[in-house]
């Protein structure tokens, strides 16, 4: 509420300073001010808002969409791309679904559009895609990866500082706190690497099948599925207005735009990284990459030296690495790798 109070000053002194700018401007141009007419004034203020908007797109010091800062950067980034499915957008192209449909290769998938009519009856059907974004304000995002390099990073309260907190599949909070925080806003999981939340915690599901929107279904409802290709839970307790799902056409985005067709399917890591270029104007990324000995593993594992979640086959790690790092390189995000 006290957000949406200062956007709307900020707005209020815009709109004034921009009438008021342009009738001095008109006076001083012709000697003698010009009649205005509603219609004029109203084309003359929305002109002058979009320019304002286009070269100053949220009040952080530096926004992340701002264009022109990197030919780069312009050519892979999309704004129009929406990163969460709802009932008004979940029709995909033909070629999107079908590419969908071969990440893990299922045989027989049940119609999409009877999948999504029951699912978004049991789940918000009209969720913001880029979760309510303003126009103006600087909405900051901490992506939490699950890289060893968070031990005795002592970033937990530097991470809790952002509005938005993203973490993915299993990373656990109680007990590490000092290193990795205890705020979670969004939790990216698919059903085999689910974790239950806390109670305001908003699971974003990332679908890499058809199953996997079944899943959610049953999970909050029958509780019939309980296999995939692997044993997943059941029923889940997150409440049913707090499951959002990912979009499949944002997947095959990220994929495209991003990784350039390198590996199987993205990451949920670079997926988390991508999505949250899309809601916030800074992101900050923790837990992403090697420990300061070169190793890979997970910040709760006690066998530093496993590697095995950077071998994963059908992921790219390497090139994901290179993206982020070419993001980081422009300004715009930033990477703490430990301390």
């Amino acid at each position: 509420m006290a957000m949406r109070k200062r956007t709307l000053k900020l707005l209020t002194f815009l709109v004034l300073f921009i009438f008021l700018t342009s009738f001095f401007l008109n006076y001083s141009h012709t000697g003698v001010p010009t009649t205005w007419f509603p219609k004029q004034m109203v084309l003359e203020l929305s002109a002058n808002f979009r320019k304002l908007i286009k070269f100053q797109p949220c009040t952080c010091a530096s926004c992340l969409s701002q264009h022109g800062v990197s030919a780069w950067f312009d050519q892979r980034f999309n704004q129009t791309m929406q990163p969460l499915m709802n009932a008004h957008n979940a029709l995909m192209p033909q070629d999107t679904y079908q590419w969908w449909l071969r990440l893990q290769r299922e045989r027989k998938p049940r119609n999409l559009s009877d999948i999504v009519q029951e699912l978004f009856s049991i789940v918000p059907g009209d969720v913001d895609p880029v979760l309510e974004k303003r126009v103006v304000g600087c909405r900051r995002c901490a992506v939490v990866g699950n890289s060893g390099n968070l031990r005795e990073s002592f970033y937990g309260a530097e991470i809790d500082s952002h509005d938005f907190v993203l973490r993915m599949n299993k990373a656990p909070t109680l007990g590490f706190e000092a290193d990795v925080g205890s705020k979670t806003t969004h939790h990216l999981v698919y059903p085999e690497s689910f974790r239950e939340l806390g109670e305001n915690v908003s699971m974003v599901l990332v679908p890499f099948k058809s199953t996997d929107l079944q899943w959610v279904i049953s999970a909050t409802t029958t509780g019939t599925i309980t296999h995939t290709y692997v044993p997943v839970p059941p029923k889940i307790k997150v409440k049913q207005d707090k499951i959002l799902i990912y979009h499949p056409a944002f997947i095959k985005y990220v994929f495209d735009n991003w990784l350039q067709g390198h590996g199987r399917y993205p990451s949920t890591g670079i997926l988390s990284v991508i999505f949250s270029m899309h809601v916030c104007d800074e992101v900050d990324l923790y837990g992403f990459g090697a420990d300061s000995k070169g190793n890979w593993h997970h910040y709760w594992e006690n066998n530093p030296s496993a590697g095995a979640f950077r071998k994963t086959g059908v992921h790219d790690a390497d090139f994901e690495s290179n993206v982020t790092a070419a993001l980081a390189a422009i300004n715009k995000i930033r990477i703490f790798k430990g301390r």
